[in-house]
């Protein structure tokens, strides 16, 4: 295959491909059904013609069958006054308009012939038009009902892609909120145990000694209260002698 007629074929597959996304049934068929119709009007049209020929046929026959008659009558009537001449006359002419009356006749039969087809061709026709506009609206109702069946289909398949898409974002939402909770709990966790004091140098050593002296001084004063508490509470007797000179605790 040369050069030349590959690229045709691929135009034309191109070609056919646009014009089958093209095509739409519903289109289609009315044009067929138009069509048809055409054809119908065309047949009616030639059916007149041939009638019309019929009948003017028919007309000249009864014109020239009524000159035979009056003809034939004529020479009756020169042969009853004894006219020999205009008998024969009469009787030529009588012979003449005869030869054309059965010229006629193959005419009027050929023409009577056609027309009985025609009229059989038109009535097979409208049968078959009459079938077709029924099958037709019914193809045209399925076509619509298929176009909205595919777009409820196309719709639905659109939706369940964007929940699928949605429930994935989500998913990945709630992991992410998941890990940062369980970082933010594990370096709660950390911290409390001292492992990440230091981190950041949010803690040096002279704040840890202050700290230290500062709980020392509460404890101290927690520690005076409740031997002033519990002497306060208990007998003169049971309390331990102190000596004078002891030193103080």
């Amino acid at each position: 295959m040369g050069f030349f007629e590959r690229a045709h074929d691929i135009v034309q597959a191109k070609t056919n491909k646009a014009l089958d996304a093209a095509e739409k049934p519903d289109e289609m068929l009315d044009l067929s059904y138009e069509k048809m119709l055409e054809q119908i009007t065309q047949v009616r049209r030639a059916l007149v013609d041939i009638a019309a020929s019929r009948k003017q046929i028919e007309l000249q026959e009864t014109q020239l069958q009524h000159t035979v008659d009056h003809l034939q009558d004529q020479a009756k009537a020169a042969v009853t006054q004894d006219r020999e001449d205009l008998a024969k006359e009469a009787l030529a002419r009588k012979a003449t308009a005869q030869a054309q009356l059965d010229a006629m006749e193959p005419q009027h039969e050929q023409l009577t012939e056609e027309e009985g087809k025609l009229t059989q061709t038109l009535s097979a026709l409208q049968a078959r038009v009459n079938a077709f506009r029924t099958q037709k609206e019914t193809l045209k109702a399925q076509y619509t009902a298929a176009q909205a069946v595919t777009t409820v289909n196309e719709s639905v398949s659109g939706i369940s892609k964007s929940v699928s898409d949605s429930g994935a974002t989500l998913q990945r939402a709630q992991d992410k909120i998941a890990n940062m909770q369980a970082r933010s709990s594990a370096m709660d966790e950390l911290l409390e145990s001292g492992v990440l004091e230091d981190v950041g140098g949010g803690t040096d050593d002279i704040q840890k000694e202050l700290d230290q002296v500062g709980n020392s001084a509460q404890v101290d004063q927690e520690l005076a209260a409740l031997k002033a508490e519990v002497g306060a509470g208990a007998p003169a007797a049971e309390l331990p002698e102190k000596s004078v000179d002891a030193p103080a605790p």
